[in-house]
């Protein structure tokens, strides 16, 4: 099995940064596209930042020019580096990624959800 654990989010104030982590573990043969999500209170989960395995990168108009997506390949970790931080950013902060992996018999393909972790921006 695998499992994505996030970590990094907490309260910080108008203009702070953050940083998030996801770190993947478990029978993992390979990881492909992973991403950034969030989810405000009443609100659709939405896509921050992804990045494939080669680097190539995509972000929401929102947080184009403060947030950065990176990845160590060789952790199996994922970052979201958040600068000039607003309220609106407020929300729960979900990983996401492909993940091919063994089951013990054979490989298998699916995609992962992390199980959050929360970003409140506020003064």
């Amino acid at each position: 099995q695998v499992q994505l654990v996030e970590s990094g989010g907490g309260l910080v104030q108008p203009g702070g940064s953050l940083r998030l982590s996801c770190a993947a573990s478990g029978s993992i043969l390979t990881i492909n596209d992973m991403g950034w999500y969030r989810q405000a209170p009443g609100k659709q989960r939405e896509l921050v930042a992804t990045t494939t395995s080669g680097g190539s990168t995509n972000y929401a108009e929102p947080v184009k020019g403060r947030f950065t997506i990176s990845r160590d390949n060789a952790k199996n970790t994922l970052y979201l580096q958040m600068n000039s931080l607003k309220p609106e950013d407020t929300a729960v902060y979900y990983c996401n990624a492909d993940i091919l992996y063994w089951s013990g018999i054979y490989a298998r393909k699916y995609n992962y959800w992390g199980q959050g972790t929360q970003v409140t921006v506020s003064s």
